[in-house]
């Protein structure tokens, strides 16, 4: 079968499995950057059963693909994505209670939505989780965290599909957990869903906390703008914004895309940026700071060509 025909039997097979599929979907509106053209095949899928299906098919018919959460941390190419973009949805949403200090949280959920539930049900542990754009996948991939709190920090067991299609569980020994690092980066595994084990608090005291949290994200941090969140790594003994405002650089613009005049480790779509507007800017910074002070800025940011 030719290229084209192979991608018509796998989107044919995606609809028998319940999944919605749409072509040329633009990824612009899927990250939090507003930025990219797009996808080929963009397929949302809704249970464990047809998420199997179609990474099967995907990788014996050599077709392409990513898993997207919610697009909070990556900048996706001017010219799209080809192959397929896969979404979670319906039982990936799912959330509950399964003793009364352990959630039960499936990979599509959002960390508001992660940490609003602890709230509810007085549970501490989260909290720095709240105000993060991001999916419960994501978090774990990268080991999200702020204020002194990680995933790490919290997560009990995962579950994931392999590259073979077999759903396997992990538990806290086997993520190997880093800074913004974690075994799911060295790997073509799918999260599934995850086991958080917290602790029974004060819900007044959480809610304060993840209050102050977002308030300080609002105060320090540039949510008036699209972005893709922090774009560097804290490097050893600095921080990345510090860096970037002493060399200068806060304000600097290239097309649409600027280095925050608020949060130095932040560029922002202010409006029409491009992904390389946005590329260009990243090596402009890191070529400065380099040469300023000596430091070469690692990207967290995660770009999608």
């Amino acid at each position: 079968m030719t290229d084209s025909q192979v991608k018509s039997s796998f989107c044919h097979l995606a609809e028998e499995c319940g999944c919605t599929v749409l072509f040329d979907e633009p990824m612009s509106k899927h990250t939090t950057f507003k930025i990219g053209g797009p996808a080929e095949i963009f397929v949302e899928a809704k249970s464990l059963q047809a998420l199997q299906c179609i990474i099967r098919c995907a990788v014996e018919s050599k077709i392409k693909y990513m898993i997207l959460g919610n697009g909070s941390n990556i900048l996706v190419s001017d010219s799209g994505i080809d192959g397929v973009v896969i979404t979670l949805g319906g039982e990936f949403k799912a959330i509950s209670l399964i003793s009364d200090d352990t959630i039960l949280c499936g990979a599509g959920v959002t960390l508001a939505k992660l940490s609003s539930f602890a709230l509810e049900n007085s549970l501490e542990g989260l909290e720095f989780a709240w105000g993060i754009p991001g999916t419960v996948g994501g978090a774990v991939f990268m080991n999200a965290g702020a204020y002194g709190g990680e995933i790490k920090d919290v997560l009990n067991t995962c579950r994931h599909i392999s590259e073979t299609g077999e759903v396997i569980t992990l538990t806290r020994d086997d993520f190997n957990f880093g800074y913004r690092n974690s075994i799911y980066k060295e790997n073509d595994w799918t999260i599934l869903d995850c086991v958080f084990k917290l602790k029974k608090g004060d819900k007044d005291s959480i809610k304060e906390k993840m209050t102050d949290y977002m308030n300080r994200r609002t105060s320090k941090q540039p949510l008036e703008y699209p972005s893709g969140g922090s774009v560097f790594k804290r490097p050893e003994g600095n921080f990345a914004g510090t860096l970037i405002e002493q060399c200068g650089l806060k304000g600097v613009s290239i097309g649409g895309a600027c280095v925050s005049e608020k949060h130095a480790g932040f560029i922002v779509n202010k409006g029409g940026a491009t992904c390389k507007d946005v590329c260009d800017l990243i090596a402009l910074v890191q070529k400065t700071v380099k040469e300023k002070t000596g430091y070469q800025l690692e990207r967290e940011l995660i770009i999608v060509e």
